[in-house]
């Protein structure tokens, strides 16, 4: 009997030892913080059109990854390494008719701290060119307003970018700027100024790597 019961008491300590080390671990999530990005170029600009005001530009798009915090080079367009892609006032998704990815976004009317944690009955949109794009563009109609007097544009407070990047993770964005240095440009500002100082975005964008919805 003697013989028989010590395997089993050693079997049973084991076991009592693994289930409390197991009760015991902890999974410690480190808080994830907002990233400023300045003086991003978006497109190469060509002109100022003398009818608008507006500058013309080459068709080019800055196509940035927020997982790495980078550019992504014009060559891997076609890929699944960036997660926005910047042209004028213009800003593209990594999914739908923009790109091969697992990209979708909505524009959320808040605060940008406000913003702790995304619905699971958020629809994500997708670009689906020419028709729509997941962020809607045009004065008034998505992230900005254009003023046709100064032909200057500026962000609207309270519109939140909430992305779902080209992995499948989420992000959200606020454009600050949209002007070079972050300046605004006073109403007088000669066109040869908005000629060199549009087409540049700073923002700041908050990505959660662990692939939660929660910020």
């Amino acid at each position: 009997m003697r013989q028989i019961l010590k395997p089993f008491l050693l079997l049973f300590t084991l076991s009592s030892i693994l289930i409390s080390c197991t009760k015991d671990e902890t999974t410690i999530e480190l808080p994830v913080t907002a990233i400023t990005v300045s003086n991003l170029p978006a497109d190469t600009v060509l002109g100022i059109n003398p009818t608008t005001g507006m500058p013309t530009s080459a068709g080019k798009y800055t196509f940035f990854s927020l997982e790495r915090n980078e550019v992504v080079s014009n060559t891997d367009s076609a890929s699944t390494k960036w997660d926005l892609a910047f042209a004028s006032t213009k800003i593209l998704i990594n999914g739908g008719t923009s790109g091969t990815a697992m990209g979708g976004a909505f524009i959320y009317t808040g605060l940008f701290d406000d913003v702790k944690t995304i619905s699971n009955d958020s629809v994500f949109k997708t670009d689906n060119a020419p028709a729509s794009y997941a962020i809607t563009y045009g004065s008034g109609k998505g992230w900005y307003v254009y003023d046709q007097l100064t032909s200057l544009i500026t962000p609207l407070a309270g519109r939140v970018l909430v992305i779902r990047t080209a992995s499948g993770k989420y992000a959200k964005l606020e454009v600050i700027n949209y002007y070079k240095g972050g300046v605004t440009l006073p109403i007088t500002a000669s066109d040869s100024d908005k000629l060199s100082k549009q087409r540049y975005y700073t923002f700041r964008y908050t990505y959660q790597p662990n692939g939660s919805k929660s910020f």
